[in-house]
């Protein structure tokens, strides 16, 4: 049996918080799971972690793998850090855990590069000069017409 440590949805209808659990691999998302560990709630503003230390450390302790998910966000709140520091056999007696994450900022849109705004006026010429020859040409029947 393989444990890992993951997210389990609860809360409501897109409304979600979650909880860390230790369950055994082959259980599903929200299905049977062994130990809470802590929550974790997205939808507030900085999202808020609670964690108990000691059940994580145990658990990691006795072969538990975090999913990817889990893995980052104990690295945003610096409990990998802290265990890391323990598996190498360091004092960790002056770090703390956070119990909020950091806001990242958000992503801004691309603006076109300068290639491709010298290119569009390029672009833009040469798709004007048949519409121009066109009126040219319209223009010299008409006096021919009169």
């Amino acid at each position: 049996m393989s444990v890992k440590i993951r997210l389990r949805r609860t809360g409501a209808k897109k409304r979600p918080t979650f909880r860390f659990v230790a369950t055994d691999s082959r259980m599903p998302r929200d299905g049977r799971f062994i130990e809470i560990l802590g929550y974790y709630n997205p939808i507030e503003k900085p999202a808020t972690l609670g964690v108990k230390e000691e059940k994580v450390y145990s658990w990691l302790k006795q072969g538990a793998i975090p999913s990817d998910t889990v893995h980052g966000l104990f690295k945003q709140i610096g409990l990998w850090k802290k265990w890391e520091m323990m598996q190498k056999g360091e004092d960790v007696s002056q770090l703390t855990v956070s119990n909020q994450l950091k806001d990242k900022p958000k992503k801004k849109k691309r603006k076109k590069g300068k290639a491709a705004e010298v290119a569009a006026p390029a672009a833009e010429a040469e798709t004007k000069k048949p519409k121009e020859e066109k009126k040219e040409k319209k223009e010299e029947e008409k006096p021919k017409e009169q």
